[in-house]
């Protein structure tokens, strides 16, 4: 509709013979509809208030972000769909405060969880005698989520760097210390010395305690920089037994106590049993660190349809609300001593099984993680037939 037309229109209602009014209404009618359209098929969401920040309009994608039927929200006030925001403030700034409220965001929790961009405009720009705003809405939670994708990836990419020098630095020390090992436990079998037998078993402990570090850190590597998993039909408890069985000394210094909750007819899973040993060891040692003083690590099992749930539940310390949203980020710890990389590799090695991880936590009263890995197979559950009736044609004679 071009500027003015409505003006020009009015001022020569007088002059107008009917069949000219009708023919212009037809054409205000037909742009409006045009303009309707528009709006209703655009993905922004947009909202005309009036100067008491009451909704004058609003079209079909403003209804779905914010939650509100868009044919039944005229009239109502703003602030009853977005009430963090003082609307009344917002309408009384001056076109200098308006540029400072177009890069604002806001995160809606109905009718879904959205982060939406906040635009508004006051109709001043447009007619200085009118009053009111236009409000646009934009959606961009998937962009802000392929932010955050891409800034983890670069985050493993910096911590692998990592990974692999301080690997390359160990290696070399380790293998330094194996070889003099060597060389001692040599020259020791050719003296005879009263204490030969002792100072060979020592030898023996020390070269053990080199290969074990030696396998620690190629594990590691494998588990920060995983390879495509090589997965075989595995029981699940064997895996849990193994992992159990290599932090044994750790559990009793801890002095902790582990109870299993295993059912006997589990289905075998389909797995890459060192990387999920691996990722079971740094949540049975997350645990552990979380009960300094002793306590009890419960350890259970259950299939569904779909996936197995492994549950590892601890009456530790627990996780605050501020942390636990950050436990599977790279560097992030609340331990003195801690590298802030364990639960990454683990949640790494569960989704490359195809899997997932859910933690709940209360300060004070435990920790839980919950790990479920995809069965080889889908189980079916079988209803029950339906008792037929005398009616049925297949028991007529």
């Amino acid at each position: 509709m071009k500027a003015g037309f409505l003006d020009k229109l009015i001022s020569r209602l007088d002059r107008l013979d009917p069949e000219s009014v009708q023919t212009h209404f037809l054409r205000l009618a037909k742009e409006k509809g045009l303009l309707e359209t528009i709006f209703q098929s655009i993905q922004e969401g947009v909202v005309v208030l009036d100067g008491k920040a009451h909704i004058t309009y609003a079209n079909r994608a403003a209804g779905e972000l914010i939650g509100f039927n868009h044919e039944a929200v005229v009239g109502k006030p703003m602030n009853r769909f977005l009430r963090d925001i003082e609307w009344s403030r917002i309408l009384g700034l001056d076109t200098g405060e308006w540029s400072k409220l177009s890069s604002h965001q806001i995160e809606v929790r109905y009718p879904v969880p959205r982060l939406l961009t906040f635009y508004v405009v006051p109709l001043s720009a447009v007619e200085s005698h009118e009053k009111g705003a236009v409000i646009i809405l934009r959606d961009v939670t998937r962009a802000r989520e392929q932010e955050a994708s891409l800034l983890e990836s670069e985050r493993l990419d910096a911590v692998r760097l990592l990974a692999a020098g301080v690997a390359h630095e160990i290696g070399n020390p380790l293998n330094a210390l194996n070889i003099h090992l060597q060389l001692l436990d040599r020259d020791l079998k050719k003296t005879d010395t009263q204490n030969q037998a002792t100072l060979l078993e020592l030898v023996d402990v020390a070269r053990t305690e080199v290969t074990r570090l030696d396998l620690i850190i190629t594990q590691f590597l494998r588990a920060i920089r995983p390879a495509k998993p090589s997965l075989a039909k595995t029981p699940l408890s064997a895996v849990i037994t193994d992992t159990l069985a290599l932090l044994k000394q750790e559990i009793e210094n801890h002095n902790a106590h582990v109870e299993l909750e295993l059912p006997r007819d589990l289905p075998p899973l389909r797995l890459d049993k060192d990387q999920i040993k691996q990722a079971f060891f740094n949540i049975i040692k997350n645990s552990l660190q979380a009960m300094p003083e002793g306590g009890l690590l419960r350890i259970s099992a259950a299939a569904s349809d779909r996936f197995m749930a492994i549950a590892f539940r601890d009456n530790g310390s627990g996780i605050s609300p501020e942390d636990i949203g950050h436990i599977f980020e790279p560097y992030y710890t609340t331990k003195p001593a801690g590298s802030g990389i364990g639960l990454m590799i683990v949640q790494r090695i569960i989704q490359d099984h195809g899997g997932r991880m859910d933690v709940h936590s209360e300060p004070g009263v435990g920790t839980t993680f919950t790990v479920f890995l995809p069965l080889d197979e889908r189980r079916v559950r079988l209803l029950k037939p339906h008792p037929r009736s005398k009616a049925d044609p297949e028991e007529t004679p």
